[in-house]
């Protein structure tokens, strides 16, 4: 129960690697706010499973995108709790295109959901976290490797991966740390969207040391441990978790 007491929100928490975190950061003893945008019931099922803990939680519908929706987020998060000790950045959205091919859609859907959401978030979100809080967001090994029709997500990954060392700097006075966590290719439903889906399973699985591909719960074990008293003494990075798949 090393978060006990603690305050937490994850955004996109209730699917996929987002609400493994959530479920981990209750297992701690953290109180958790999740972000949804589509699926009410999987927002009731994990504030469900959350509340079994024997937390608070509640879930908060919010396109992260959609950067007027942002500010309702944090003041709920004030009124019922007073603080948040722990800012996951987890949404992420995108289409599928090369970069020669990028247009304004393509280009904003990425960069709105996943970098300036994180961006927005943190401004919104560090008046009422307390001196050593935990900020932790999500990227993808697609912002420093090439991989097929990912240009627009990859690079606004790389933008967060950047953001991450410049906020990491800022808030060092108080002693909030800012880290992001890199997953390689971790079976979910959101890449299960991916064009060549199996084509990808099979080949990552053949080139990764261990023969597979990574899980949620493999990334979440790392973004809740940079999100607790551990990790004291790591800002600024960004923490690889791929199975060795970008050694080989």
């Amino acid at each position: 129960m090393e978060l006990k007491g603690k305050v937490a929100f994850v955004s996109g928490g209730t699917k996929g690697i987002g609400r493994c975190v959530a479920e981990k950061l209750a297992q701690q003893g953290a109180h958790v706010v999740v972000n949804y945008f589509r699926s009410r019931q999987a927002a009731n099922e994990t504030v469900e499973k959350i509340k079994s803990y024997g937390v608070e939680c509640y879930a908060h519908r919010a396109n992260m995108g959609n950067h007027d929706q942002l500010p309702a987020i944090f003041d709920g998060i004030k009124q019922r709790f007073g603080k948040l000790d722990i800012l996951i950045s987890n949404a992420a959205l995108g289409l599928f295109t090369s970069m020669i091919d990028i247009d304004d859609k393509a280009w904003d859907l990425s960069m709105h959901t996943n970098a300036r959401a994180f961006l927005n978030s943190v401004q919104l979100a560090s008046p009422i976290m307390p001196d050593h809080s935990r900020i932790v967001t999500l990227s993808s090994l697609g912002s420093i490797r090439y991989i097929p029709g990912y240009a627009s997500i990859g690079v606004s990954k790389a933008a967060i991966e950047n953001m991450v060392k410049y906020m990491a700097i800022e808030l060092a006075p108080r002693h909030i740390t800012v880290n992001c966590v890199s997953g390689g290719f971790i079976d979910t439903d959101a890449l299960k969207s991916f064009p060549s889906y199996q084509q990808m399973l099979n080949e990552v699985s053949e080139r990764t040391p261990f023969k597979r591909v990574g899980k949620p719960e493999e990334i979440a074990d790392v973004v809740v441990f940079l999100a607790g008293p551990k990790a004291t003494w790591i800002t600024g990075q960004t923490v690889i978790v791929d199975g060795g798949y970008s050694l080989m």
